[in-house]
């Protein structure tokens, strides 16, 4: 059956981004550290990496497609250029309606305005047999992880401390976190967990 997944690198004190997330830094000051374990070294993380990109559908905030807030930029399509790394339908929550994006290499950004449960369903639907992932950024993950739609938890905690931007766990409730793998490189520890909520 498929299931609910999420993967998210955070800093070692629980940052998803770091502060003064603005256009030219949209992970804000020292973000960008985060992620070198995805490229600097590629060839060790490839099966996370597989893990990460094989979902059926995505889902993520707006925050993670765009910066700012209000009115849609039509011209703007996303961080990634013509062909992102999807390769498959996602979902974006806001609360401002956009017509479908169409991208290369099977990516197509649908835009939500009516919470997250809608978007899972649309998600689930388009996904079939495949699973579903919650793409992030960490205020996304925390609604979802607060109502217990998260089956599973991928953390891909990178040794670096950010002290401060948008924090993963805040608000999330009385939730179980079962182990249920680990590894790790030079930059990165990967950690799986099922997750549950408690009563």
């Amino acid at each position: 059956m498929s299931k609910v997944t999420c993967d998210i690198t955070v800093s070692v004190d629980g940052y998803a981004a770091g502060p003064n997330q603005r256009m030219d830094e949209p992970l804000g000051d020292g973000g960008e550290l985060l992620h070198r374990w995805m490229f600097e070294e590629a060839e060790a993380n490839a099966e996370e990496v597989e893990k990460i990109t094989s979902a059926g559908a995505y889902i993520m905030g707006r925050n993670m497609f765009a910066s700012g807030r209000g009115d849609w930029d039509l011209e703007w399509n996303g961080w990634w250029g013509d062909e992102p790394p999807y390769h498959a339908p996602v979902f974006v929550l806001t609360h401002y309606p956009r017509e479908p994006v169409p991208m290369k290499g099977g990516t197509t950004f649908s835009f939500v305005t009516d919470g997250i449960e809608s978007a899972l369903a649309q998600a689930r639907q388009a996904a079939g047999d495949r699973d579903v992932a919650i793409a992030g950024g960490a205020h996304t993950v925390n609604q979802y992880l607060a109502t217990g739609l998260i089956d599973e938890l991928r953390l891909h905690v990178a040794p670096i401390v950010l002290g401060g931007g948008e924090r993963l766990f805040e608000g999330v409730g009385d939730i179980s976190l079962e182990p249920a793998g680990a590894s790790r490189t030079e930059l990165v520890t990967h950690v799986t967990y099922r997750v549950s909520r408690r009563g």
